[in-house]
């Protein structure tokens, strides 16, 4: 649902309830995601997850889906855009028994910005025989480039788990980036160009059982011998939770 004119609002004179009413039908689910609002009804689940100029609405009780848009469509101008489909640079297909995420434009966009829209591709995110250390390499003249690929890398492992350890790696040298570093930046975004339409795959009819992995090297950054580690969690076939970190 597309909230019309939300930009466009003056200064606020009234009060403005940041958290549910009293006896409202919905509530929010945890302190650490206050946009997600939920409610059950005695069909199932309505989902409900607010930003500024979007609202987007799922669940599995198509009725009270279909009322909920029409009560907030007399409370709001706002449209309904159908299925979802794009947003916040998220593709999202489905079928009737699965869903799949890709970021397949966002990374055109930063394959454009990088200048390597006809780059040759990588087989692998790092070359296994780079060792990052801080003073290796010269100062980039202007880091901007470098940190802004950068940031848009870490915005990019919400679909990418698999680039997440090596986008850990280059992302401690932020401050004071180098050549090297940024060689190594460069291998990460070719090495994306040939998994483009690589994505996550959610399956509608999958298993409830939750596993969980995890991984640490001993001493294995050559500057400050600290460990990293990583883990995963799986909703039965499902990723859901995934880190790397030192």
């Amino acid at each position: 649902m597309d909230v019309k004119n939300a930009f466009l609002n003056g200064d606020l004179t009234e009060k403005v309830s940041m958290q549910p009413l009293p006896g409202s039908l919905f509530h929010s689910s945890n302190a650490y995601d206050s946009a997600l609002f939920i409610h059950q009804t005695e069909r199932g689940i309505i989902l409900l997850l607010i930003y500024v100029d979007d609202t987007i609405i799922t669940g599995d009780d198509i009725t009270g889906i279909s009322s909920l848009k029409k009560f907030l469509s007399h409370q709001f101008e706002m449209k309904d855009l159908g299925l979802l489909s794009y947003f916040l640079s998220l593709e999202i297909s489905h079928d009737l028994s699965s869903y799949f995420l890709t970021q397949a434009k966002y990374i055109s966009d930063l394959l454009t910005r990088a200048g390597l829209t006809d780059c040759k591709t990588s087989t692998t995110y790092v070359d296994p025989k780079t060792r990052l250390i801080p003073l290796d390499g010269h100062l980039l003249y202007d880091p901007t480039l470098y940190r802004q690929l950068d940031g848009s890398l870490v915005y990019l492992t919400i679909t990418c788990p698999n680039i997440s350890y090596v986008v850990h790696i280059v992302s401690q040298f932020m401050a004071a980036p180098r050549t090297l570093y940024y060689n190594a930046l460069v291998h990460i975004l070719r090495y994306l160009k040939g998994t483009m339409f690589h994505g996550l795959h959610y399956l509608v009819h999958s298993s409830l059982q939750l596993l969980a992995f995890c991984d640490a090297d001993w001493a294995g950054d050559p500057t400050d011998r600290h460990s990293t580690t990583g883990f995963c969690f799986f909703l039965g076939d499902s990723l859901i939770a995934w880190c790397s970190k030192k």
